[in-house]
């Protein structure tokens, strides 16, 4: 009997459905490994920050609309069997490539484009998050499997790599490259490590290790059967031991697993690739046969915890930015809850460059920032009546560069971010007696309901990083340096720091 061929429709419908669907839908196994590590929580910072990503993730599972703002790199590795019966002239990479560019141009639930052409120089965005970074390997069989995951920049960029001695611990080296990695890769979440082969095959290991089930309380309870397993263990109980948290605001769960792929290396070498996976952990794995394309099913509605929203926000601060003045700035304190009403601007990477290029020419800049809070966000494009699509905070420590700009020259009160700053802004902060504040990294559609009105007011040829205004109402912050320079993201890890 003739089997039946895979069509480029099979191919291109397939990977269109998988990026929609991962956009919106954590996958099952990160959804109860989170729930486990919220009802295990004994920091209170970091359980609101965690109990704030499973409501998120459940608003967004539900509303159909992306769990992140950055809605990833589309990664796309395929094992194609050697027997598998194809009808397709186009190369894989393009018909990839249609389906991803179909995907992130949804009328319906339009994806956030990252992707930019000349890395080097002019850094133009394509506009359709294409090209995809495709993988392929040619195994045994007459089916094509494919795993299809969405990669945000805050993880990808904490990604480490070494080629240690053949003698050393590749567990010490993990976990003391864990303690320099700070908070921007979006914790709790997963870590992959790839051991072994060459430079590129470990980072592929890595990579494909990050897409394995969470299995760590299962493994725990039945008891590790080999080196590998006792070796994850003990990872996350030394990585989880550092106190670091989640959103680097200390507690007792910084990654839910450690997963650990190895292969065959040249006996002078030890190659270590170290990939991190967000709270915005996103995949699937599907297998075309040629019967149509893949058919992907919703998680059960009733797989989140119930978390009562207003847990959250009980003793919170509540703060209206368009009167807010320095001395009651000068009061808030780090860890304290903060609830935002009003009107604040946005600013990432290209829209500081641009200021500061103005200023450098001596010309006046589009908006004043004096007295303003300023949001590092590139929110997603709005549906139907949104104001604006998911909009939660890219990490903050890219700005540091500015903060003199922001802080000195322009006048800014409030910054706005994700993750830790560095000592030279968190000083800057107390001389100009501003305050530096944290949304939750991973919760980009909760924050989103908090906006109530957006319009572009400069730079509008950069897209999701032009400069908008938002109004907003019981914005949820957390206040991570005061204004005399203390920082809640040193102080935290340390008081939940514990023996290994």
């Amino acid at each position: 009997m003739t089997r039946p061929q895979i069509t480029e429709a099979h191919v291109v419908d397939s990977i269109h459905d998988a990026l929609q669907y991962i956009s919106t839908y954590h996958p099952p196994d990160f959804i109860r490994g989170m729930a486990r590590a919220w009802d295990l929580e004994l920091s209170a910072p970091a359980k609101a920050a965690i109990g704030q990503i499973l409501m998120n993730s459940r608003m967004a599972a539900f509303g159909r609309r992306p769990i992140c703002q950055d809605t990833g790199v589309a990664n796309v590795h395929v094992r194609l069997g050697v027997e598998a019966r194809t009808a397709w002239r186009r190369s894989l990479q393009d018909l990839v490539d249609e389906g991803t560019r179909r995907a992130y141009l949804s009328e319906t639930n339009p994806l956030r484009a990252s992707i930019v052409v000349d890395p080097l120089f002019g850094r133009r965005n394509t506009g359709d998050n294409t090209p995809a970074m495709l993988t392929v390997e040619l195994v045994p069989g007459d089916q094509m499997e494919i795993t299809v995951s969405a990669k945000g920049g805050g993880s990808e960029n904490k990604t480490k790599f070494a080629v240690l001695n053949p003698s050393d611990s590749v567990s010490d080296w993990v976990v003391s490259t864990v303690e320099t990695l700070g908070a921007g890769w979006c914790p709790p979440g997963i870590l992959g490590l790839g051991v072994g082969g060459s430079v590129d095959k470990a980072m592929a290991l890595a990579k494909q290790a990050l897409n394995e089930p969470i299995d760590a309380t299962e493994l725990r309870l039945r008891g590790p059967s080999t080196p590998v397993e006792e070796m994850r263990l003990d990872l996350i109980d030394r990585i989880n031991a550092t106190g670091l948290g989640a959103q680097g605001l200390g507690g007792v769960t910084t990654v839910l697993d450690v997963k650990i792929a190895t292969f065959p290396t040249h006996a002078a070498s030890l190659p270590v690739a170290l990939v991190p996976n967000c709270a915005a952990t996103r995949h699937v794995k599907f297998t075309l046969d040629g019967h149509g394309p893949a058919q992907l099913e919703p998680p059960a509605p009733d797989l989140w915890p119930d978390i009562d929203t207003a847990d959250a926000t009980v003793g919170a601060r509540r703060v209206a930015l368009d009167t807010l003045t320095r001395e009651e700035i000068a009061r808030w304190r780090i860890g304290e809850t903060v609830l935002l009403s009003g009107r604040l601007l946005t600013a990432r990477d290209a829209a500081h460059r641009r200021l500061q290029q103005m200023l450098a020419r001596g010309q006046e800049v589009p908006v004043s920032f004096r007295d303003r809070a300023v949001y590092y966000v590139g929110p997603v494009d709005p549906v139907g009546a949104e104001v604006v699509g998911p909009a939660g905070p890219t990490t903050s420590g890219r700005m540091d560069r500015y903060s003199e700009m922001m802080l000195g020259d322009l006048g800014a009160a409030l910054l706005i971010g994700k993750a830790e700053r560095n000592a030279e802004t968190e000083a800057l902060l107390a001389r100009h007696r501003a305050v530096y504040l944290i949304a939750v990294g991973g919760a980009a559609y909760l924050v989103s309901k908090a906006i109530t009105a957006a319009r572009v007011v400069a730079f509008d040829d950069l897209g999701m990083e032009a400069i908008h205004e938002f109004e907003v109402r019981d914005m949820p912050v957390t206040v991570a340096v005061d204004a005399a320079g203390n920082s809640l993201h040193r102080s935290g890890p340390f008081q939940w720091r514990r023996p290994a």
